[in-house]
């Protein structure tokens, strides 16, 4: 519980109105179904619905405190209303109030970019807890205090959440947070009242610009996240990426850089590709990882950067990231009775795809084939579907386009549109299943000795989401149960 008196000394308001018999706030709250009695309810415009609309709704069902942008015409004495200028960005620093300012208590390093953040931020979490740390993790796949699970919900979830999870971590002791910040995050700013101590970019490319609807808008949602950070935070970026100066070139943090190609302050050379794992070479020292492909020795640089500036000296730090194992659904593989290899990714952006495709072609042998089986979400980024397609079938000599989350769009006009990106000899080798889990299995049925599968778009995912229902479906148990 919190007085309302010392969360009001703390923000700027612009109008307090009302009463209030008792002062505490027993919870806060931005979904007034879930409001309990004396607690907190911010109302938020969103992009569908208006909190505002709510209000009413939040105070039957117990709340006694109300933080809005317009008074309702008509008031209650027994509730105390909140007037500020924007509550999007007054809910986090709210929660953290509420909740004792947790990111203060702890060095929560942020990850963000179009590709790599969920890997790098389990993966700094699985390393630190290796190196005898408490941690938390904060990302697309799943939460952490500690060793305590909390499902996750969102790549970012809501400000109040965040605080909480934040809180939860303090509470076991952790010292480092390593979270996931998504674009629509920084947008919608999620991240408000949080104490960055480090920030990494991973990289940036096509993808959701059905939110912000043209590159730029997403380049500055992602470049906002390292312009608010302050002095006393560092900010890591990936100089191989064309825009990673543009990403801190007026961040206040201290900078420093990482690269495969070009110099920098944390630099990588592979030795070595193989199917299990890279051999790869930190300055003098050779070490063998089992992660595979460009994109996660990038992951792992970044990963190796980071722990150096948290302290760690570089011989712990490798001994430890040699331990690591790949993250859940990310290049995550299988191999038949055949003798053919099952690759399950989340690459969903062409440029995943390509980094992907590119990374199987350099390791497979010479007679061996690529069959890819690849969809689009539904009611998600339409652009991207065809560049989606094309990279697939330029690196695959089987295409099987197939049903993703199709959500409330018709899957066969989500492959229809991907369609558009082939050519008639593409056309030629692309087989159309909707069915996922018959697309996969015939994948893997034309897969002969030393040929490799991709499937990919789902990664760890554990449903299938069809007009508004969550239905079970696991690409990784459909390959087990196909392959057995």
């Amino acid at each position: 519980m919190k007085d309302i008196r010392s969360i009001l000394q703390q923000i700027n308001t612009l109008e307090v109105r009302g009463e209030f018999a008792n002062p505490k706030v027993n919870k806060i709250f931005i979904d007034s179904k879930k409001v309990k009695p004396n607690s907190l309810f911010i109302a938020i415009k969103g992009t569908t619905t208006d909190g505002h609309d709510f209000i009413d709704d939040a105070i039957v069902n117990g709340a006694r405190f109300i933080v809005c942008e317009r008074i309702p015409f008509d008031t209650r004495s027994d509730v105390l209303y909140i007037k500020v200028e924007n509550t999007r960005k007054i809910a986090g620093i709210i929660a953290s109030i509420y909740y004792d300012h947790p990111s203060t208590k702890l060095k929560v390093i942020g990850v963000t970019g179009t590709n790599g953040k969920t890997t790098v931020a389990t993966l700094l979490y699985r390393l630190h807890r290796l190196m005898g740390k408490k941690c938390g993790l904060i990302s697309t796949v799943v939460n952490y205090a500690d060793s305590k699970l909390f499902p996750a919900t969102h790549t970012t979830p809501n400000p109040v959440e965040l605080q909480r999870l934040l809180g939860k971590m303090v509470e076991a002791r952790c010292e480092y947070c390593f979270m996931e910040v998504s674009s629509h995050a920084v947008d919608q700013h999620r991240i408000e009242g949080i104490k960055f101590h480090g920030a990494i970019f991973t990289n940036i490319t096509h993808d959701h610009l059905d939110y912000h609807k043209t590159f730029e808008n997403y380049l500055q949602a992602k470049k906002a996240f390292f312009d608010h950070l302050p002095e006393t935070a560092f900010a890591l970026t990936n100089i191989d990426d064309k825009n990673g100066r543009i990403m801190v070139q007026n961040t206040k943090a201290k900078i420093y850089t990482y690269a495969l190609k070009t110099l920098a302050d944390f630099h990588v050379k592979i030795i070595e590709k193989h199917l299990n794992g890279t051999l790869l070479q930190f300055d003098k020292t050779e070490v063998f990882v089992n992660l595979i492909g460009e994109f996660n020795v990038y992951n792992l640089l970044a990963i190796y950067g980071t722990s150096i500036l948290l302290g760690f000296s570089k011989e712990e730090v490798l001994l430890y990231l040699s331990m690591l194992k790949p993250v859940d659904g990310r290049f995550e593989y299988f191999v038949s009775k055949e003798g053919s290899t099952i690759i399950v990714d989340y690459a969903h952006t062409p440029d995943a795809i390509t980094k992907v495709l590119s990374t199987i072609n350099d390791i497979k042998k010479e007679s061996s084939h690529i069959i890819t089986v690849i969809g689009a979400g539904g009611n998600r980024d339409k652009t991207k579907r065809p560049l989606m397609a094309a990279e697939a079938a330029r690196y695959s000599q089987k295409l099987i386009l197939t049903s993703d989350n199709p959500r409330y769009e018709d899957p066969e006009e989500i492959i229809a549109d991907m369609k558009k990106g082939l050519d008639n000899d593409e056309l030629k080798k692309t087989l159309t299943i909707v069915d996922r889990k018959e697309a996969i299995r015939t994948a893997i049925q034309l897969a002969k000795k030393d040929d490799i599968v991709l499937i990919a778009g789902k990664g760890h995912e554990n449903y299938q989401e069809i007009k508004g229902v969550k239905y079970p479906f696991d690409d990784r148990l459909v390959v087990k149960e196909t392959i057995k």
